[in-house]
């Protein structure tokens, strides 16, 4: 018996590691942590501040929002926008105000929990190419729009820190 097929036989039956509500649970606790994080910061910070190059807390989560939202849509129909197409650059940005970025993220988060219940499980084994550019398991792209978000969220915890605001608890994501 080839080895694949024992892995198979071992382990048919099984409960995943983690269940499709439970991953949907941690990507919203990160989406809360962050949505806390671009509330902190002054209102005409949030579009103009960044050290070293970056880009500003805005622009940062302009792109978690374009991979969020485009990506959860990516993953249940198997349609990627091409990367060119995703918004995120800094002179991009398409909002006036905190209110309304935040407003367009709840738009995102209530979008996520929607489509999110319409993903067969088996769809996460499956490989696309998202973006145009990022081939892998849906699994794996999911865990990389999170981790894309976590580190865009520690530029911003950065700029927190040198204007003098304390972050939000980066474990505190209820």
């Amino acid at each position: 018996m080839e080895t694949n097929a024992i892995h198979q036989q071992a382990t048919q039956g099984l409960e995943p590691i983690i269940s499709p509500e439970a991953l949907v649970e941690h990507w919203q606790g990160h989406r809360r942590l962050t949505r806390k994080t671009i509330e902190a910061f002054p209102e005409d910070k949030l579009f103009s501040y960044s050290v070293g190059g970056m880009r500003p807390m805005a622009g940062l989560a302009l792109e978690i929002m374009d991979i969020s939202e485009d990506g959860i849509t990516g993953i249940a129909t198997g349609e990627w926008k091409p990367v060119a197409e995703l918004d995120h650059a800094t002179e991009k940005v398409k909002f006036n105000s905190k209110t309304e970025l935040l407003d367009h993220w709840d738009q995102i988060t209530v979008q996520i929990n929607q489509v999110w219940h319409q993903i067969p499980q088996q769809r996460f084994q499956e490989v696309d190419l998202a973006f145009g550019a990022y081939e892998g398991k849906i699994i794996d792209l999911l865990l990389y729009f999170i981790d894309n978000e976590i580190h865009h969220r520690a530029q911003g915890y950065v700029y927190l820190r040198t204007l003098g605001i304390e972050p939000p608890a980066f474990w505190n994501r209820f």
